[in-house]
Parts: structure tokens; C-alpha cells; sequence
């Protein structure tokens, strides 16, 4: 199993080897579309494996309502917590071991100084209906409250709280809400 599917796995199961581990997150419908999402992206477009799991990604853009393009660099241990309307912009990046939960929004601003896509480090942890938007960095080990709205630089180690939003600095911000990372 290739490495990324194997993090993606052990976020959601807590274990990454073998059969019983991998039919257990396919029970999981954040799992599911991860693997079809990494499987797309490990196999060239228009192979007989690459066109099935780019159909597979494409049905559960609809039945789940995860709108994340293909081309979305997203590093290992992505966990999606519930069925819920997710859309991250294609420009955008996220980094290793990230949480999104229901409703979260990460876009583009076209205009104005943050004219652009955001970059999101590691552990970052999304509450729902949390939106992120322009040309920002979000640091890591950060935890953006349900319903906050980021649209400016968040240093590591913080808590971004309300709307607007204020940062509350913690070096444990994403203790307890980011578990199983494959180290």
C-alpha cells in the first residue's frame, strides 16, 4: 500500500496494516473518498485504472459533497470527519495531518492585496463551517474555531477564535483533536 493511503488509513482506524484495517475505513466515507483520491492522483488520467478511480472521485464529489479538485497538493493524513459540503480551491495547499470537518471553505480572494490561495502547514484542525481564504499562511499545529473566518497570516501553535477572527496563541492548540499520525 502506498504511504500516503497508508497515513490516510491509520488516521482514520488507527492502524495501517493489513485487510481488516483497510475494510474497516472503507466503512468510513472520508476514508473512501481519500483512497479514490490518492489512487486518481497515483495513476495517469486516461489508464483504465486512473479513468475508474477518477469516476470513483467524481461520484462521491456528488454524494458526499467533497469538492476537492485533484490537482489540490494535500499532504498525508488528511481525515474529512463527516458527510458534510467541503470545497478547497485547487491552488490551494494543505499539509500533513489535517482535519476538515463539515461546511469548511478554503478559497480564493480575486482581488485586493491577498489576491490569491491560501497555504495551510501541518496539524492543522478546520471546526465546522470555518472559511480560510486569499493568498495566507496558516502555520502549524493550529486550530481555526467552528465558524471562523481567517483571512490573514496565522503563526504556528495558535488558536484562531470568531469573526472576525482573533488568534489566541497555544502550543497546545490541536491536543486531543488530531490523533493517530503515522510518524
Amino acid at each position: 500500500m502506498h504511504r500516503l493511503i497508508q497515513a490516510d488509513l491509520n488516521r482514520y482506524t488507527g492502524d495501517c496494516a493489513g485487510w481488516k484495517s483497510l475494510r474497516r475505513g472503507f466503512r468510513d466515507p472520508g476514508f473512501r473518498f481519500m483512497y479514490a483520491f490518492r489512487q486518481a492522483c497515483l495513476h495517469r488520467k486516461y489508464t483504465l485504472r486512473g479513468l475508474f478511480f477518477r469516476f470513483l472521485v467524481t461520484r462521491y464529489f456528488w454524494k458526499y459533497g467533497f469538492q476537492i479538485s485533484l490537482k489540490t497538493p494535500i499532504g498525508e493524513g488528511l481525515y474529512i470527519g463527516h458527510i458534510g459540503s467541503i470545497i478547497i480551491n485547487s491552488n490551494s495547499s494543505i499539509g500533513r495531518n489535517c482535519n476538515l470537518s463539515p461546511g469548511v471553505t478554503i478559497g480564493q480572494t480575486n482581488r485586493g492585496e491577498k489576491m490569491g490561495c491560501p497555504r495551510i502547514g501541518d496539524r492543522v484542525w478546520f471546526g465546522t463551517n470555518s472559511v480560510v481564504v486569499g493568498r495566507i499562511t496558516i502555520g502549524s499545529n493550529v486550530l481555526i474555531a467552528p465558524g471562523a473566518f481567517v483571512n490573514f497570516d496565522v503563526p504556528d501553535n495558535s488558536i484562531v477564535i470568531g469573526n472576525p477572527a482573533k488568534v489566541i496563541p497555544s502550543a497546545e492548540a490541536t491536543a486531543g483533536y488530531i490523533e493517530n499520525i503515522l510518524a
